[in-house]
């Protein structure tokens, strides 16, 4: 960070972007806004996927749409005018593969003169340490004050921005006092998030379910997900939930086959994406339990606090 430079952060594709003064008015792929609100921040405007279409998508908006955030339509097709006229100073994506943001071009950003800070959701962090990382940027844009950041409530403080004797987090004028420790910060957020593990844990050990994540994408095909590519699926199956791998095939996030292979798996509960995009569930086996699962469940200790209780829920006898 130069001296011109009040803050800058550094992301997961190893970029350092600064500015002049830390960043109040924040534009975010929806499921990073989404976090971000839950860590106190308030985004000015959040944009979707090349899966979403041009109206908020359910499993995806969170709190967002009743909040009042504005959602622009999917970010390739951002309109470059509309978002000068936004006035952002920072914006935030996410990336599955290290390097490149997932939702928008980083050219178009670069045209528009704003940092660009792209955490990783795939891949890299087990879930515990992408929360952290979504916990540092947080912090880092919190110093100014809520109402400056156009936040939220104010959250109380954040865990680990350290990683070994290398700063990972934000760089910042103002110090924000954090501590070394495995997990999401943030209070009676982390209080929260711990206690749905807890339950999650003892729900999971009594019942014994096989469970398997899938992806709808019609009547004949369906994406299986690899529980080992997707970190909140490793940290369920750490805390005793018995997932199913869908076997050997082409594809590191997904295996796509038809649903009589999924049916075959002989799973006793379905985490079904619930996505827009995804089709719902179609041939299993009767007796199935089903539960909603949002694959980009935004990376916050709220969040995944609930989730865990859903499945807790869905789990018990």
């Amino acid at each position: 960070m130069s001296e011109t430079q009040a803050w800058g952060f550094t992301d997961d594709r190893g970029a350092r972007p600064g500015a002049a003064r830390v960043p109040r008015r924040v534009v975010a792929y929806v499921r990073a806004g989404a976090a971000l609100y839950d860590l106190g921040v308030t985004p000015v405007a959040v944009y979707g996927s090349g899966h979403d279409g041009d109206v908020y998508d359910p499993a995806k908006a969170g709190v967002l749409e009743a909040v009042g955030v504005p959602y622009l339509g999917p970010g390739r097709g951002l309109d470059e005018a509309v978002l000068r006229e936004l006035r952002p100073d920072l914006v935030v994506d996410v990336t599955y593969d290290g390097k490149s943001p997932y939702a928008l071009d980083a050219a178009f950003v670069e045209r528009l003169g704003v940092p660009l800070v792209v955490l990783s959701v795939g891949g890299g962090p087990d879930l515990p340490g992408l929360l952290d990382r979504f916990a540092a940027l947080a912090a880092g844009l919190r110093v100014v004050g809520p109402a400056a950041a156009g936040a939220g409530p104010a959250p109380e403080a954040v865990r680990s921005v350290v990683v070994g004797s290398e700063a990972v987090g934000p760089e910042i004028v103002t110090p924000v006092t954090v501590s070394p420790a495995v997990g999401p910060g943030q209070g009676a957020a982390l209080a929260e998030f711990e206690a749905a593990e807890a339950a999650l844990r003892e729900a999971a050990a009594r019942s014994g379910l096989g469970v398997l994540a899938l992806s709808g994408a019609g009547p004949d095909q369906v994406h299986l997900a690899r529980p080992r590519a997707w970190p909140e699926l490793a940290w369920l199956a750490g805390l005793g939930v018995r997932l199913l791998d869908p076997g050997p095939g082409p594809g590191a996030n997904w295996l796509t086959t038809g649903w009589e292979h999924a049916a075959g798996l002989r799973p006793d509960l379905v985490l079904f994406d619930n996505r827009d995009h995804a089709t719902p569930p179609y041939a299993l086996p009767g007796g199935v339990r089903l539960a909603p699962w949002n694959p980009e469940t935004p990376p916050s200790a709220a969040a995944y606090a609930r989730f865990f209780r859903d499945l807790a829920e869905a789990l018990a006898p």
